[in-house]
């Protein structure tokens, strides 16, 4: 009988977790047009004969200050040359990404015809976590040597939940929430319901750019993360309710509940047990619900007032 109910419960978290079926849209007849320079390829490989030409081909990264001697000293240092050796080694052939940056420009400018895909550039940045995609208009920097995969060697003594992301299933979903945060326009409220709903707006973006993309990929969790926001989903709508957080305008709530963490926090035991971001998870489910009752297009979506996503959605949490 234990283990009757212990197969139920696992049956339950799992179909609990199965993704939203996103609507299937035909790209393939849409035109993006768009490059792909390797400036790690480039500048690793240069010498001082072959420097200029390099920063010619790329003056947007060679800053005065950045002299040649800079430049030559930074391609002969032996740890730099590893870090490209590690990065080549993977990322070499560059075909896949390029297949997935060619679907995610599409699936974006079905949604806004106006769109026109930016040129691509590869970088290292020294394992810059905090800048992995750089998007200004008609270019996206990428910092390949943050995608070397969880477990290598060079990210040993970074946090376990920053790690779980520097893989290259998560690059995409990098690139995506670059373009999509100079989609939405700047959120000028302080209520924490508002940002929790701000930030929904934007998971749900990424539902319709990267519509096979899993939600533990696309929200950045493990699975034991994943089934713990599921299966808690109620719980934290009602702490939220009885701590009277919706409408608070604390802005200790962002990194309790918003921001990139190992955990949320609630100030309880248990607290690592859950995932981070749980107020974006959670502002993640209100959006969606809002979708499903209300006939609205994405670009409409972007600029609805959260107020009226909140009032309309008819959210009610999973028990």
């Amino acid at each position: 009988m234990r283990f009757f109910f212990a197969v139920l419960m696992v049956l339950c978290l799992f179909f609990s977790c199965i993704d939203k079926k996103q609507p299937k849209i035909d790209v393939s007849k849409i035109k993006v047009d768009f490059s792909i320079k390797r400036y790690d390829v480039d500048f690793y490989n240069a010498n001082q004969k072959t420097l200029p030409k390099i920063k010619e081909k790329y003056p947007y990264l060679f800053p005065k200050q950045f002299t040649d001697s800079l430049s030559l000293a930074k391609i002969n240092n032996k740890d730099e040359q590893k870090l490209f050796a590690e990065t080549q080694r993977i990322y070499k052939d560059f075909s896949e990404q390029e297949n997935r940056l060619e679907s995610l420009f599409k699936h974006i400018k079905y949604y806004d015809p106006k769109f026109e895909a930016p040129n691509v550039v590869t970088i290292l940045s020294n394992i810059d976590y905090e800048s992995r995609v750089i998007y200004a208009d008609s270019l996206l920097l990428v910092s390949l040597d943050v995608y070397l995969g969880e477990d290598h060697q060079f990210y040993a003594d970074f946090p376990k939940y920053i790690k779980e992301n520097n893989t290259n299933e998560h690059f995409i979903v990098d690139v995506a929430e670059a373009i999509i945060g100079k989609q939405l326009p700047l959120l000028n409220k302080r209520r924490f319901i508002d940002k929790m709903i701000y930030e929904g707006k934007k998971m749900y973006v990424l539902d319709r750019y990267l519509p096979t993309l899993s939600d533990q990929e696309k929200i950045g969790y493990t699975a034991e993360k994943l089934n713990w926001a599921v299966a808690n989903e109620e719980q934290v709508w009602m702490y939220f309710i009885d701590k009277k957080l919706l409408f608070s305008t604390a802005t200790e709530l962002n990194k309790r509940f918003l921001e990139n963490a190992p955990f949320s926090k609630f100030y309880m035991e248990q607290d690592n047990l859950s995932p981070g971001r749980i107020g974006v998870w959670l502002g993640w489910q209100i959006v969606r619900a809002y979708m499903k009752h209300n006939d609205v297009s994405l670009q409409e979506l972007l600029k609805t007032d959260e107020d009226e996503i909140f009032n309309k959605s008819k959210y009610k949490p999973k028990k």
